[in-house]
């Protein structure tokens, strides 16, 4: 952190498990476009679960080897069940409840040294999109331990820590924005999002 501060030029580099990883430079249609797409899903989702606090490309400190950056991040607050916290220099600390990691190829680091460093610290959700295989990994965490998360018959995907947040799979390869958000706007309208919008306003 220190050192990413002598250097305000760079806009992104990550201490994954002690070792610092700095990106390559970013291709439109293999990471900028699809990076605004996931990001206004996020945003529409919190837009109507006012609660939840999104983030893009914040830095995540999970342990003292451990600071990533991930493209988009949706969290609670302690009181809400959440197990992140905000720093006093406006950093976040612990686990978001979900990451999404938008990655050129399966090879990169994002989908095996990260995937571990977040199933150790205890994120809930990790979504890794690999863009050259056209595939969406959306991994919950049980027992410590990632599962593949299923699409239904649809391609459909649904968040099983925030309810009503369905990601339709097939739009997204399919560059259908309006889709995309016409089926997160069933998820919000669903009873499970209801239910869940109305606890943590409770809490």
């Amino acid at each position: 952190e220190r050192r990413h501060n002598a250097h305000p030029e760079i806009k992104k580099a990550e201490l994954i498990e002690g070792v610092v990883y700095m990106p390559s430079p970013v291709r439109h249609k293999k990471h900028g476009k699809p990076h605004i797409y996931i990001s206004g899903w996020i945003a529409v989702y919190a837009a109507a679960t006012p609660v939840v606090d999104p983030s893009d490309n914040a830095t995540v400190r999970l342990d003292f080897e451990n600071e990533v950056q991930p493209d988009i991040l949706l969290r609670l607050e302690p009181e809400q069940g959440g197990h992140s916290r905000i720093s006093e220099d406006d950093y976040i600390e612990g686990p978001p409840e979900l990451v999404v990691e938008i990655s050129a190829s399966s090879v990169s680091y994002d989908l095996h040294t990260k995937r571990r460093v977040y199933a150790r610290s205890g994120v809930q959700e990790y979504i890794a999109i690999q863009m050259y295989e056209k595939r969406i990994d959306w991994f919950v965490l049980r027992e410590g331990v990632y599962e593949a998360l299923a699409p239904d018959e649809n391609g459909i995907l649904r968040s099983e820590v925030f309810p009503g947040l369905w990601l339709d799979s097939v739009a997204f390869w399919a560059d259908d924005l309006q889709k995309i958000l016409a089926v997160l706007q069933d998820g919000l309208a669903s009873e499970s999002h209801a239910d869940f919008a109305n606890r943590l306003h409770e809490q």
